[in-house]
């Protein structure tokens, strides 16, 4: 068994090829082989966001603390928040992050394929982050 202690690894500062905003990475995990899971806990503050991106094999998103927006590629911008679980299909474009007026954290999880578990691509424009959500939090 392996534990990996709190404050053992600092806290990063998302890369702004990645991200739009502030947003802090803490506790990056990664499995030993055979396992391909890796993830971290993502806190966006207001108005920060991904950039669009995929997964080889798919995303699991946590949210833990306060109120986002995720869309996928073609679909609605809907809320999400603490305690909403979130899952992003294979290869399939989305983005998340935080509302423009209230933080989020979420912890993210994904598994590796072939070497790599996401490929980042352009940042979300201010149009479409500020776009209308969807009523729907179904």
């Amino acid at each position: 068994m392996k534990i990996t202690r709190v404050g053992s690894t600092p806290s990063q500062k998302g890369p702004a090829d990645w991200f739009t905003g502030h947003v802090r990475i803490d506790s990056p995990f990664q499995g030993e082989e055979p396992a391909r899971i890796a993830g971290a806990i993502v806190t966006f503050e207001p108005g920060a966001r991904t950039n669009w991106h995929t997964h080889p094999l798919g995303q699991t998103l946590i949210v833990t603390q306060g109120k986002g927006w995720t869309q996928c590629e073609g679909g609605p911008k809907v809320e999400i928040a603490a305690g909403d679980i979130i899952w992003c299909p294979c290869q399939r474009r989305h983005w998340h992050g935080a509302t423009a007026t209230t933080a989020m954290t979420h912890i993210a999880i994904t598994e590796y394929l072939d070497g790599k578990n996401v490929d980042w691509l352009e940042p979300v424009s201010d149009d479409e982050y500020l776009a209308d959500v969807s009523q729907d939090r179904s």
